[in-house]
Formats: C-alpha cells, sequence, structure tokens
C-alpha cells in the first residue's frame, strides 16, 4: 500500500554514490558524510577515490568504503552491485552518478563507442538499481538517484550516443517512480552545465581527428560553469524533500523551458552551434 513518505534521514543508514572520485560525486560524498551517512563510493579512478575517502575520514567520524570499479564492464558492474547488497544490507540511499560523454553523429560512432557509452550511462544504471531495490524496499524511507542531463530533456546534433544514454535514464526513473510510488523515494537529475572533470575525460569518436577533439573539449569546457558541490547541494534538497525531478542551473532549466514551450525552437540553433564546432578528417 502507498504510504506518504516523511523528510529523508540521511543518518539512518549506507548511501552508494558512483562517479565518486570527483565533481558531483565527490561533492555528494563530503555533504553526505556531514549529514551523517555510511558512505560506500564507487570510481574507475582509484587514486583520487582514495583521497576522496581520506578526506571524509579525516574530517567525519562515518564509515566509508571504496570499490574501484570500471562500470563500462558489465560483468563487474553486475558483480560490483551483488558485493554492494551483500556488504551494506543497511543501504537506504544509491545514487547513480557515473557518466561519460561521447561526442560524433550517429555516422562518427561506431557501434563499439556507441555500447561502451550506454554501458557506462544507462546499464550500468539498470544493473545497480536491480541489485539493490530490493534493500531499499526492504527499508522504509529509502531513496534512488538516477543522474541524467539537460540533454536528457533536448536533443542537440552531434551528441546521438550520450543523448540516447541519457534520455534513456530519464524515461527508465520515470517510470520506475511511478512502480515504486509509496515504496522507495525516487529522484531523477538533470544538470546543466556543472563544472566538472567531464570534459578532461571527454571522448570523440576514433575517425573524428585530434582537431576534432580539442574542438569538442574546449566547446564542452566552456559550458560547464555550475559549481559542483552547489549541485550537490541542490540533490540532497531534492531527496530531502522527496523531489521527483531537480534541473540544476539555468542552463538545464531554460532549455527545459524551451522545449516544451516552443519544442522546434531550439533544434535548428543547436544543429548550427554543432556545425560551428564539428571539424571532420579532410
Amino acid at each position: 500500500m502507498a504510504v506518504p513518505f516523511n523528510r529523508f534521514d540521511f543518518t539512518a543508514g549506507t548511501a552508494i554514490v558512483t562517479g565518486a572520485a570527483s565533481g558531483i560525486g565527490e561533492q555528494l560524498a563530503y555533504l553526505l558524510a556531514r549529514k551523517g551517512s555510511d558512505l560506500a563510493l564507487v570510481d574507475r579512478d582509484a587514486a583520487r577515490l582514495e583521497q576522496v575517502a581520506e578526506a571524509v575520514a579525516t574530517a567525519t567520524t562515518v564509515t566509508v568504503t571504496t570499490y574501484v570499479v570500471d562500470l563500462a564492464d558489465p560483468g563487474a558492474a553486475r558483480r560490483l552491485g551483488e558485493q554492494l547488497a551483500a556488504e551494506h544490507p543497511d543501504t537506504r540511499l544509491l545514487i547513480n552518478n557515473a557518466g561519460a560523454t561521447l561526442g560524433g553523429t550517429f555516422d562518427d560512432v561506431s557501434a563499439e563507442e556507441f555500447d561502451w557509452l550506454l554501458a557506462v550511462n544507462l546499464h550500468s544504471v539498470v544493473t545497480l538499481t536491480r541489485a539493490l531495490l530490493p534493500i531499499l524496499r526492504s527499508r522504509p524511507g529509502s531513496h534512488l538517484v538516477n543522474v541524467s542531463s539537460v540533454f536528457g530533456l533536448v536533443a542537440p546534433a552531434g551528441q546521438v550516443a550520450y543523448c540516447t544514454s541519457k534520455f534513456a535514464v530519464r524515461g527508465f526513473t520515470e517510470a520506475l517512480r511511478a512502480e515504486l510510488t509509496g515504496q522507495v523515494g525516487v529522484t531523477v537529475v538533470h544538470p546543466g552545465g556543472v563544472r566538472t572533470r567531464i570534459a578532461e575525460n571527454a571522448r570523440v569518436a576514433a575517425t573524428l581527428d585530434e582537431g576534432a577533439q580539442r574542438t569538442h573539449d574546449a566547446a564542452i569546457a566552456r559550458m560547464l560553469t555550475y559549481p559542483p558541490d552547489r549541485a550537490a547541494v541542490k540533490i540532497l534538497e531534492s531527496i530531502a524533500h522527496r523531489r521527483p525531478r531537480t534541473l540544476i542551473g539555468m542552463s538545464a532549466r531554460l532549455p527545459d523551458l524551451l522545449s516544451r514551450l516552443s519544442p522546434g525552437f531550439l533544434t535548428p540553433r543547436l544543429l548550427e552551434a554543432h556545425r560551428k564546432h564539428s571539424t571532420r578528417r579532410a
């Protein structure tokens, strides 16, 4: 039977955060620790993840466990889900934050590259949710957060793989929310241009030259201006108040508004922006 949720209690169990070695995930780890949540932190960057864990341990008394996993590997993601469920039966919060980008048109991006991005951005979200959902359901007041993107709201040219993954995360989360009403709180997050390391780790299709990579990286870097600590604060506020959706930054709110008021308004402008920033091998 569906029951109303109270505010989320951050002190009552473990919070799992993926993509926790930098950016929004790192800031979420710090804020959750200060609120009293024990942490299970996941990232593929072992060195940076250890630094985050040490910073948390130095500043707080919460328990921190780290897992170095490349979520692009479906088998590794599945084993991680099983391990998290076994080792953290007190989990009350799962934040699927890890993600990657891949620039290039549909013709540019190979099937292997497309599948790699879907594995990171979508399949790992589904896999970890499937593994942890029985625990979340068993603990009243639990919450699930899946991080989509502004490109889960609008779809620019040159980002077909990324948009596919992030629109899918949005659809998965919204449908799951309807199924879990009164059982588990569910929030989908749409960050705009949050200043994270995603630009440093951005990839473009292998068919594009080095100039295209530099142009793509520079274009992404120019978009990333919103502080990640502020983004993390907004996400935790949304969890506390059980908000179903969170748009972070004007770079998310404005495209969302325009896409709903005038669905065709952004398409030619996004296409022109892509043409300006695309460089193909001669």
